[in-house]
This record gives C-alpha cells, sequence and structure tokens, in this order.
C-alpha cells in the first residue's frame, strides 16, 4: 500500500493513470499527451508498473501501458474502511466536531468577565452498586483515576481530600502520552465544600489557564440515591466566576464530564460489588505523595 501511495502521489503520473483508464496507450503516445519527454514518461510508467497500478506489454518496438483496476480498486476500499471508521455515529470524529460547534459558539460569547456565569448543566446516571461503592469511586483518588477524565485524556496527578475544607487538584494528559513527555493537557485545584458519605458531595474546581490563573469556577453537587438496581447519581454542575479565556473549557464541560461519568458508570457496571484494596496504589514520575493522600496515575 505505500509503494501505491508514493507511486500515485506525484501529479506526473497521476496523470497518466487517468490516461490510462480511458484506454490503454504507448509510451510514445502517453508522452505526447503528457507534454513530457519520452524518457521522464518511461521512468514514471515503470515506478507505477512497480507498484501494481499498471502492466506493460510489447509488440515488436512498442510497449503499450494498461491501467490495473484491481490496485485501485483495493486502494478504494482501504480509504472506504478509513472514512467509515472515522464516520461512526458516537464516535470520536463525531464528538470532535460537536466540541468544534460548541467552541465556535462560546468563543463569540466570551466578549467580557462573567459571561459565563450561572451556565447550568445537569447529569443523571443510573450507576451499578451501591452507594457505598460509588461513593468510593467519587472520593478515592485511585478510583477516581479510573474514570475522571474524558475518553481522550488520562489522570497524571489526584489529591483528593474528601472532608469539608479538604484540597483537590486534579492534572490530566494525553491518553496516548504513555511516558509524560507531552505538555501537560490541563489542570484543576479545588476545595471540597460538604461530605456526606453515600449521600451528598459537593466541591469547587477550577480549571487553570496555560498561564496558571482560573478559568472559572465550577460548583458540583453531587446527590446518591439508592435503588433496586444500584444507585442514582443527580450531578449538579454549575458556573461562576467566568474569564474572558475561559470559552474553551466552557465549550467541553457537556461532552467532556459527560464521557467521565460514562466511563464511571462503565467501571461500575464491569465489577458492581469492587472491594478491591486502593490504598496501596502505584504511581509514575509525575506522582508524589501529599498528606496522606495517593496521588496515583492510570
Amino acid at each position: 500500500m505505500d509503494a501505491l501511495l508514493t507511486a500515485l502521489a506525484d501529479p506526473a503520473r497521476w496523470r497518466l493513470v487517468n490516461l490510462l483508464a480511458e484506454r490503454p496507450q504507448s509510451v510514445g503516445v502517453l508522452a505526447q499527451i503528457a507534454g513530457a519527454r519520452q524518457p521522464q514518461t518511461t521512468k514514471h510508467l515503470q515506478t507505477l508498473e512497480r507498484a501494481g497500478v499498471v502492466t506493460c506489454r510489447r509488440t515488436g518496438q512498442r510497449r503499450v501501458y494498461a491501467l490495473q483496476p484491481a490496485s485501485l480498486r483495493d486502494l478504494a476500499a482501504t480509504l472506504g474502511r478509513l472514512a467509515d471508521a472515522a464516520d461512526r455515529a458516537g464516535g470520536p470524529h463525531e464528538t470532535h466536531d460537536r466540541y468544534g460547534l460548541n467552541l465556535q459558539a462560546e468563543r463569540l460569547a466570551a466578549e467580557e468577565p462573567g459571561w459565563a456565569d450561572g451556565r447550568a448543566f445537569r447529569f443523571l446516571r443510573s450507576l451499578s452498586g451501591s452507594p457505598e461503592l460509588v461513593w468510593r469511586h467519587l472520593t478515592e483518588t485511585a478510583l477516581l483515576a479510573r474514570w475522571w477524565t474524558p475518553d481522550d485524556l488520562r489522570v497524571s496527578e489526584l489529591v483528593f481530600e474528601a472532608r469539608s475544607g479538604g484540597r483537590i487538584v486534579q492534572e490530566y494528559r494525553d491518553a496516548q502520552d504513555a511516558d509524560g513527555s507531552d505538555l501537560v493537557a490541563g489542570r484543576a485545584e479545588g476545595v471540597v465544600d460538604d461530605v456526606r458519605p453515600g449521600e451528598r458531595l459537593a466541591y469547587r474546581l477550577s480549571p487553570l489557564l496555560p498561564g496558571g490563573g482560573l478559568a472559572f469556577t465550577a460548583h458540583l453537587d453531587l446527590g446518591l440515591r439508592p435503588t433496586a438496581t444500584g444507585t442514582d447519581l443527580d450531578v449538579r454542575y454549575r458556573i461562576t466566576d467566568s474569564t474572558i479565556d475561559s470559552a474553551d473549557f466552557v465549550a467541553g464541560v457537556e461532552i467532556g464530564f459527560g464521557q467521565s461519568l460514562d466511563k464511571l458508570a462503565a467501571t461500575l457496571a464491569a465489577n458492581p460489588h469492587d472491594t478491591a484494596d486502593t490504598t496501596d496504589t502505584v504511581g509514575d514520575a509525575d506522582s508524589t505523595e501529599h498528606d496522606n493522600d495517593t496521588r496515583s496515575t492510570k
């Protein structure tokens, strides 16, 4: 496939392919039609032949070239599969396009400080597992690190002190950045406001701008209610202190936090009776200990 793409990438060879799609032609005639010298045309045709795009038949002193449709059909099928993969409903590209539309709208709206204050979102999820288990996934860093980022990111540093006044630090990187050599994708800092184990968790969390300032403050109120099949989680998300430069962050709230909660739901569904000990967590170079809190990586 690489040889085929390389052969077709040259404009002169692509011109010859188009001519041969009409009918087989001799080297001399192809050179005339293409307005090129015959030795140069011969070299281009030989490259196409090695790549399986054309075939050559000698008749006396004439060399007549013809197109090999099978190679082009194979390429078309491969490109079609790639396009279908990128275009599948609900896939990453669809999410990327949705974020792009949100981004454009929010950047237009961000004209002065406070432009997004009062913006509110609500997320509802019916989760497998008891309220006690869900609570652990909301407050224990080792379990939080499994789900507390959108699909294309991973937690690289995490502090969550599950007590009133407790500190929160969340840093995340690209999910494919295994060794941490790429730039940090984002960082947020906050504080816990209210803790009622198994019932309610409230905290404030502020994403940081590249220069270190606060983009906005998110006020999150998470309510847990036991059900016959597990736990209903009701998350209310409200924005204050929005800066003009926070548009990119606001644009991703609904998609990003929704993806995080979907990961939480999938994690609990895979093991709704998880009793694994998570107090001994293995971190990486980004992780250090803070006030008896475990920072973990995923």
